[in-house]
């Protein structure tokens, strides 16, 4: 059961009108969706039992992962095995696939994330910077990277889990998150997505910023 703040957290980002290509995909309105808003609830509080002290701000949501999933950086795989090296996911904790989840393969950049975690046995709170998925307009069955306005648009959610969670570090994943909250004003350091062959960069960029003092 979440408490008060996560599920107000959740409202609040299911309310969010998006434009055109851009999938709200926790909307109140779609049935569907709540199975979604279930599933971040109980990683919100999952976390929140774990206390993380650092953020990592992603781009925006794949199709193949958190638009299926609705939890950030995670895909069908993760929901149907057993908990991972952090005792996340995992049966019996109420996660559910929603039935949509059926063919579409998983996302590879959520499993790449999850095995550098727990290489470094490293367990940050994960976001986007856009927190709905941005697609071709008519195929959405497709990623794009979010425009600056949709990315604006997510900067209070990023910045309310900071107050939501102990965190004392935000770190952006990759180019577009570090160019959105450097518009919202938010200098952060920068590490390499895990996308596209960016699993040896995004590793060697957290193994630097704990040597530099980044506690998990």
């Amino acid at each position: 059961m979440s408490t008060p703040s996560i599920s107000a957290f959740v409202d609040r980002l299911a309310a969010v009108a998006t434009g055109p290509g851009c999938n709200n995909f926790f909307n109140h309105a779609v049935p569907a969706n709540a199975q979604r808003q279930r599933n971040l609830g109980i990683y919100l509080q999952e976390m929140l039992d774990r206390s993380p002290k650092v953020l990592l701000v992603g781009e925006a949501p794949g199709f193949r992962g958190m638009r299926i999933t609705g939890v950030p950086f995670t895909n069908r795989t993760m929901f149907e095995g057993p908990a991972n090296s952090f005792g996340l996911f995992g049966p019996g904790k109420g996660y559910v696939l929603p039935a949509e989840a059926a063919g579409i393969p998983s996302e590879p950049t959520a499993t790449v994330m999850w095995q550098v975690l727990s290489e470094l046995e490293f367990l940050p709170l994960l976001w986007s910077a856009c927190p709905w998925h941005t697609h071709v307009p008519g195929r959405p069955l497709s990623n794009r990277t979010p425009k600056p306005a949709e990315a604006a648009l997510g900067t209070p959610f990023w910045q309310a889990l900071t107050q939501l969670f102990p965190i004392e570090s935000v770190v952006a994943v990759g180019n577009v998150a570090h160019r959105s909250l450097q518009r919202s004003g938010f200098d952060v350091p920068k590490i390499r997505h895990p996308a596209h062959g960016g699993r040896a960069g995004f590793k060697r960029g957290l193994e630097e910023l704990m040597e530099a003092g980044m506690q998990p």
